[in-house]
């Protein structure tokens, strides 16, 4: 039998800075649903709460601004979560949602996709 290991915390960086200038401590939205590490984040702008990012979006989290660092499991209520905000190097292919402007969003935040 095959055993099929999930995403590990911080797996998709490459770098960040030095001590935790790369890390911020946001809310994830209760109704964003179970996240993985890595997991490209857009943050709803009436709220300020971070939400799996979706470029057909239009309250602000049509804009990636961040990375999930750890998972996050499906909760009914909002929660703490801890992201890369800026100066770091990831992984492109360790990061779910990203797409093109995606990219480019994150790059404007000093977050840069290889």
């Amino acid at each position: 039998m095959a055993l099929i290991e999930g995403k590990h915390t911080g797996e998709f960086l490459l770098s960040e800075g030095n001590g935790s200038i790369s890390r911020e401590e946001v809310t994830i939205a209760a109704a964003a649903g179970a996240l993985v590490p890595g997991t490209v984040m857009g943050k709803i702008s009436a709220s300020g709460k971070y939400v799996a990012y979706n470029n057909a979006a239009a309250d602000g989290s049509e804009v990636a601004a961040a990375v999930l660092y750890a998972g996050a499991p499906d909760l009914a209520v909002d929660q703490q979560a801890v992201v890369i905000a800026r100066q770091a190097e990831v992984i492109e292919a360790e990061l779910t949602g990203l797409d093109a402007t995606a990219k480019a969003d994150l790059a404007a935040v000093g977050i840069i996709v290889r």
